[in-house]
């Protein structure tokens, strides 16, 4: 399986500056004109950057592209196992 090719987040720029504080990680810019366009761009409500550092040491941002699977919940497949190895729960978690 491939790599999925890099979006490179238009607009933003992050930069880490050594003399700021330590509570301080870095500054990101936005250059409002094309931020904006790089957003509208985007089809999702949300939109997650990432913040990454190249094999040069610099550091840009990417849009996070990572889509969850399509599996089921599994803290209702926990549960239904639960119940079904009890049949004296009823379905329930309660054992009375």
């Amino acid at each position: 399986m491939s790599k999925p090719e890099k979006v490179f987040a238009k607009g933003f720029i992050f930069k880490k500056n050594e003399n700021a504080p330590e509570w301080v990680v870095g500054r990101l810019s936005l250059k409002k004109d094309e931020a904006i366009a790089f957003i509208q761009s985007q089809g999702n409500e949300w939109i997650n950057l990432n913040i990454a550092r190249g094999q040069q040491g610099n550091f840009y941002v990417e849009l996070d592209t990572w889509k969850p699977t399509n599996q089921s919940n599994p803290s209702s497949n926990h549960r239904n196992n639960i119940s079904q190895s009890n049949p004296q729960t009823n379905g329930n978690d309660l054992p009375f």
